[in-house]
């Protein structure tokens, strides 16, 4: 009987744990659509990642996705508050780096980036936190308009 009762206690810890994560996602994917200014959402890519090894590549979050020519889109990124790292949204066509919100030459981050569609074609899309720290957080993209 303490067996089940035990289990039963464990489970109801992990789904309501669960469930306020999902609830903390949901209003960072709000909050962070919100804040992307006056443009149409289209899409969320929600991340939480563990921490890196010490010295290796940051884990990182992949998303591939068709985008149209002639079209603006923003792409922006927001950090979950109680994160530990601080989350970076790269853009890449063709294996070539082409957005990013983060510059680490100059350690300057921005909370979005505008890009204008020259071509029809899959894009992949990149989160990960700096210095490989453990942490969640939403990419958006979102439409500006029709070039």
């Amino acid at each position: 009987m303490k067996y089940i009762i035990t289990v039963f206690i464990s489970l109801f810890y992990l789904g309501t744990t669960t469930l306020v994560q999902c609830q903390d996602m949901t209003e960072l994917t709000s909050q962070c659509a919100a804040s992307a200014g006056d443009v149409t959402y289209l899409k969320d890519f929600p991340v939480s990642l563990d921490a890196g090894a010490p010295g290796g590549k940051p884990p990182t979050a992949q998303f591939s996705f068709l985008l149209s020519k002639n079209t603006a889109y923003r792409f922006s990124i927001c950090t979950a508050a109680d994160s530990e790292g601080e989350a970076v949204l790269e853009l890449y066509e063709l294996g070539k780096r082409i957005g990013t919100t983060y510059f680490e030459s100059t350690g300057k981050e921005f909370p979005f980036f505008d890009l204008k569609v020259q071509s029809t074609g899959v894009y992949h899309l990149f989160i990960s936190f700096k210095d490989g720290k453990p942490g969640q957080a939403v990419g958006i993209m979102s439409f500006i308009k029709r070039l």
